[in-house]
């Protein structure tokens, strides 16, 4: 088999390239710029997995300080990348079909207040998913959601680490986590990761009219 991995250079995508057994392609800045559509273009080769993993937090819990280009890298590295890589994978990176385990976070299923835009693009990425899973199996792709917790990579402010109510996960324990989602048959899902817990989401139903 053989796999593409963004943000392989760090945290999670790190481990993730280690675990795999199988030849990896380690996408990552400053070469390659996930959310640049002429740098996915340029990639070659063909794949049986993806691992859409490139990603950021900005901090800025007042939304009344965010600035214009904080905005836009955090749109652009935690959710355009996914989009884009998505894109080229059913256009011609995974002419075979595949898997696509694009990370998105526990704050894409509920609200963490110290980063509202952190918050916002992995609801994105966990919405999407959910929504091109159809479109992508007619080109024989899965694509699902990993949703880890609070993970030992720099991500995780230093004044974080010392008021978590939980342990930080090693890296190896998600990227395990990432490739049972890889394996997973089904499309679409979000799967929760936290210590000793790797399981799909269970999504309430919509309610209807009264």
């Amino acid at each position: 088999m053989r796999a593409l991995v963004t943000g392989g250079r760090g945290g999670i995508g790190r481990a993730i390239a280690a675990a795999f057994a199988g030849e990896v392609m380690v996408l990552d800045l400053p070469e390659f710029d996930a959310c640049s559509s002429e740098a996915w273009a340029a990639v070659e080769g063909t794949f049986d997995a993806a691992f859409l993993n490139a990603g950021i937090g900005i901090g800025f819990p007042d939304v009344a300080e965010l600035p214009d280009g904080e905005i836009e890298r955090i749109v652009g590295a935690n959710f355009l990348g996914v989009v884009y890589g998505a894109r080229e994978c059913a256009r011609r990176l995974m002419p075979d079909g595949g898997s696509i385990v694009c990370t998105a976070s526990l704050a894409g299923l509920t609200g963490m207040p110290f980063d509202p835009m952190y918050t916002a693009t992995k609801h994105a990425v966990v919405g999407f998913v959910r929504g091109a899973a159809d479109g992508l199996s007619a080109h024989g792709i899965r694509i699902n959601a990993l949703c880890p917790g609070f993970t030992d990579t720099p991500i995780v402010e230093d004044e974080l680490r010392g008021v978590l109510p939980v342990p930080l996960m090693e890296p190896s324990f998600v990227a395990e986590a990432a490739l049972t989602v890889m394996r997973d048959g089904e499309s679409g899902r979000a799967w929760i990761v936290q210590p000793n817990r790797v399981e799909p989401f269970r999504f309430p139903g919509i309610p209807g009219p009264r």
